[in-house]
């Protein structure tokens, strides 16, 4: 490349840089554009903090999945304050992916370190818990769900598609967490915390979902069983464990669970309403401990999970 060729290209670079670098502090320093919260009222209500605080337990199982799986390393190195020296994940490793599930899942990874660095500011975080992120886990999870065991065991870390099932079974589980906790929060920043947590987590969960809905008809090798069937089989788990009806559904339904009843397909699952499920605090442990009851820790947590309302139920 010939000097002046050069010199366009690096004029070019400074100036759009330099205007990027302009919007980025003008839209900073607008002074027309208010906070939006109210004038009188608590940020956060003392009440609120035990009930955010219990979510820090599935994002630390989140951040750290996706972070392992995408990057082969995670919180200790990308934030190692965040963990306050909690124990490290069993088992959790790069997964096999392929570029594009990759860039998703990496997307997914620091999206889930900002959530615990907002958690962490506005309700504070606890030492992360022991979690059980290991394929011999996931295995277990898959052969509850089908009733026998897989031939071979189901290893998350596989491939791409194998992954995103794994993935299948985390996300929405924080989903409806938060819209459960929704109607008991009352400070107005622990509000915001929430609606934007929540944003996101339906934002992941529907990227996974349409990720699964494009390959329903798949069978996922080496099994005989198809994309569907698998979401089926891991929904009907969750109810199972849940214990408080159905809350849960694959990408395919029995029409009368679909949208206004009128269509089997379901890329969003939801109720009769089609608003998004709720679960309780005790409904989730049942699920994540995989035991059925939120009293007997196991599953992603073998101690238990943190923070005063899962240590309450392990009393």
């Amino acid at each position: 490349m010939s000097f002046k060729l050069l010199f366009i290209h690096f004029l070019v670079t400074y100036m759009v840089l330099s205007e990027i670098l302009f919007m980025s502090f003008s839209y900073a320093t607008n002074t027309n554009c208010p906070s939006g919260y109210p004038k009188k009222g608590v940020g956060v209500e003392k009440e609120d903090v035990d009930k955010m605080q219990f979510a820090v337990n599935l994002e630390f199982l989140e951040a750290e999945y996706f972070l392992w799986a995408s990057y082969g390393f995670g919180l200790d190195e990308v934030a190692p304050n965040l963990p306050m020296s909690g124990p490290p994940p069993i088992g959790a490793r790069k997964a096999n992916l392929d570029q594009l599930t990759n860039n998703i899942i990496m997307e997914f990874a620091n999206q889930e370190v900002g959530h615990l660095r907002s958690l962490n500011s506005t309700v504070g975080v606890f030492p992360r818990p022991l979690l059980d992120l290991s394929a011999k886990h996931f295995a277990k999870i898959f052969d509850d769900a089908f009733g026998h065991k897989l031939v071979p065991p189901f290893d998350p870390y596989r491939d791409s598609l194998s992954y995103m099932l794994s993935c299948y079974v985390i996300p929405y589980v924080g989903l409806v967490g938060y819209v459960g906790t929704n109607p008991n929060i009352n400070g107005y920043e622990t509000k915001r915390l929430l609606a934007g947590l929540l944003g996101v987590e339906s934002g992941q969960d529907a990227v996974i979902r349409m990720y699964l809905y494009e390959r329903a008809a798949e069978l996922v090798s080496p099994y005989q069983y198809t994309v569907a069937d698998f979401t089926s089989r891991i929904s009907g788990l969750r109810n199972k464990l849940g214990k408080c009806g159905i809350k849960d559904e694959g990408v395919y339904v029995q029409s009368p669970l679909g949208a206004e009843n009128r269509t089997r397909s379901n890329v969003l699952s939801a109720n009769f309403g089609s608003l998004s499920y709720k679960r309780t605090p005790a409904e989730i442990l049942r699920i994540v401990y995989g035991s059925g009851d939120e009293h007997v820790p196991g599953g992603f947590y073998p101690k238990g999970a943190n923070g005063k309302i899962a240590k309450e139920f392990l009393k």
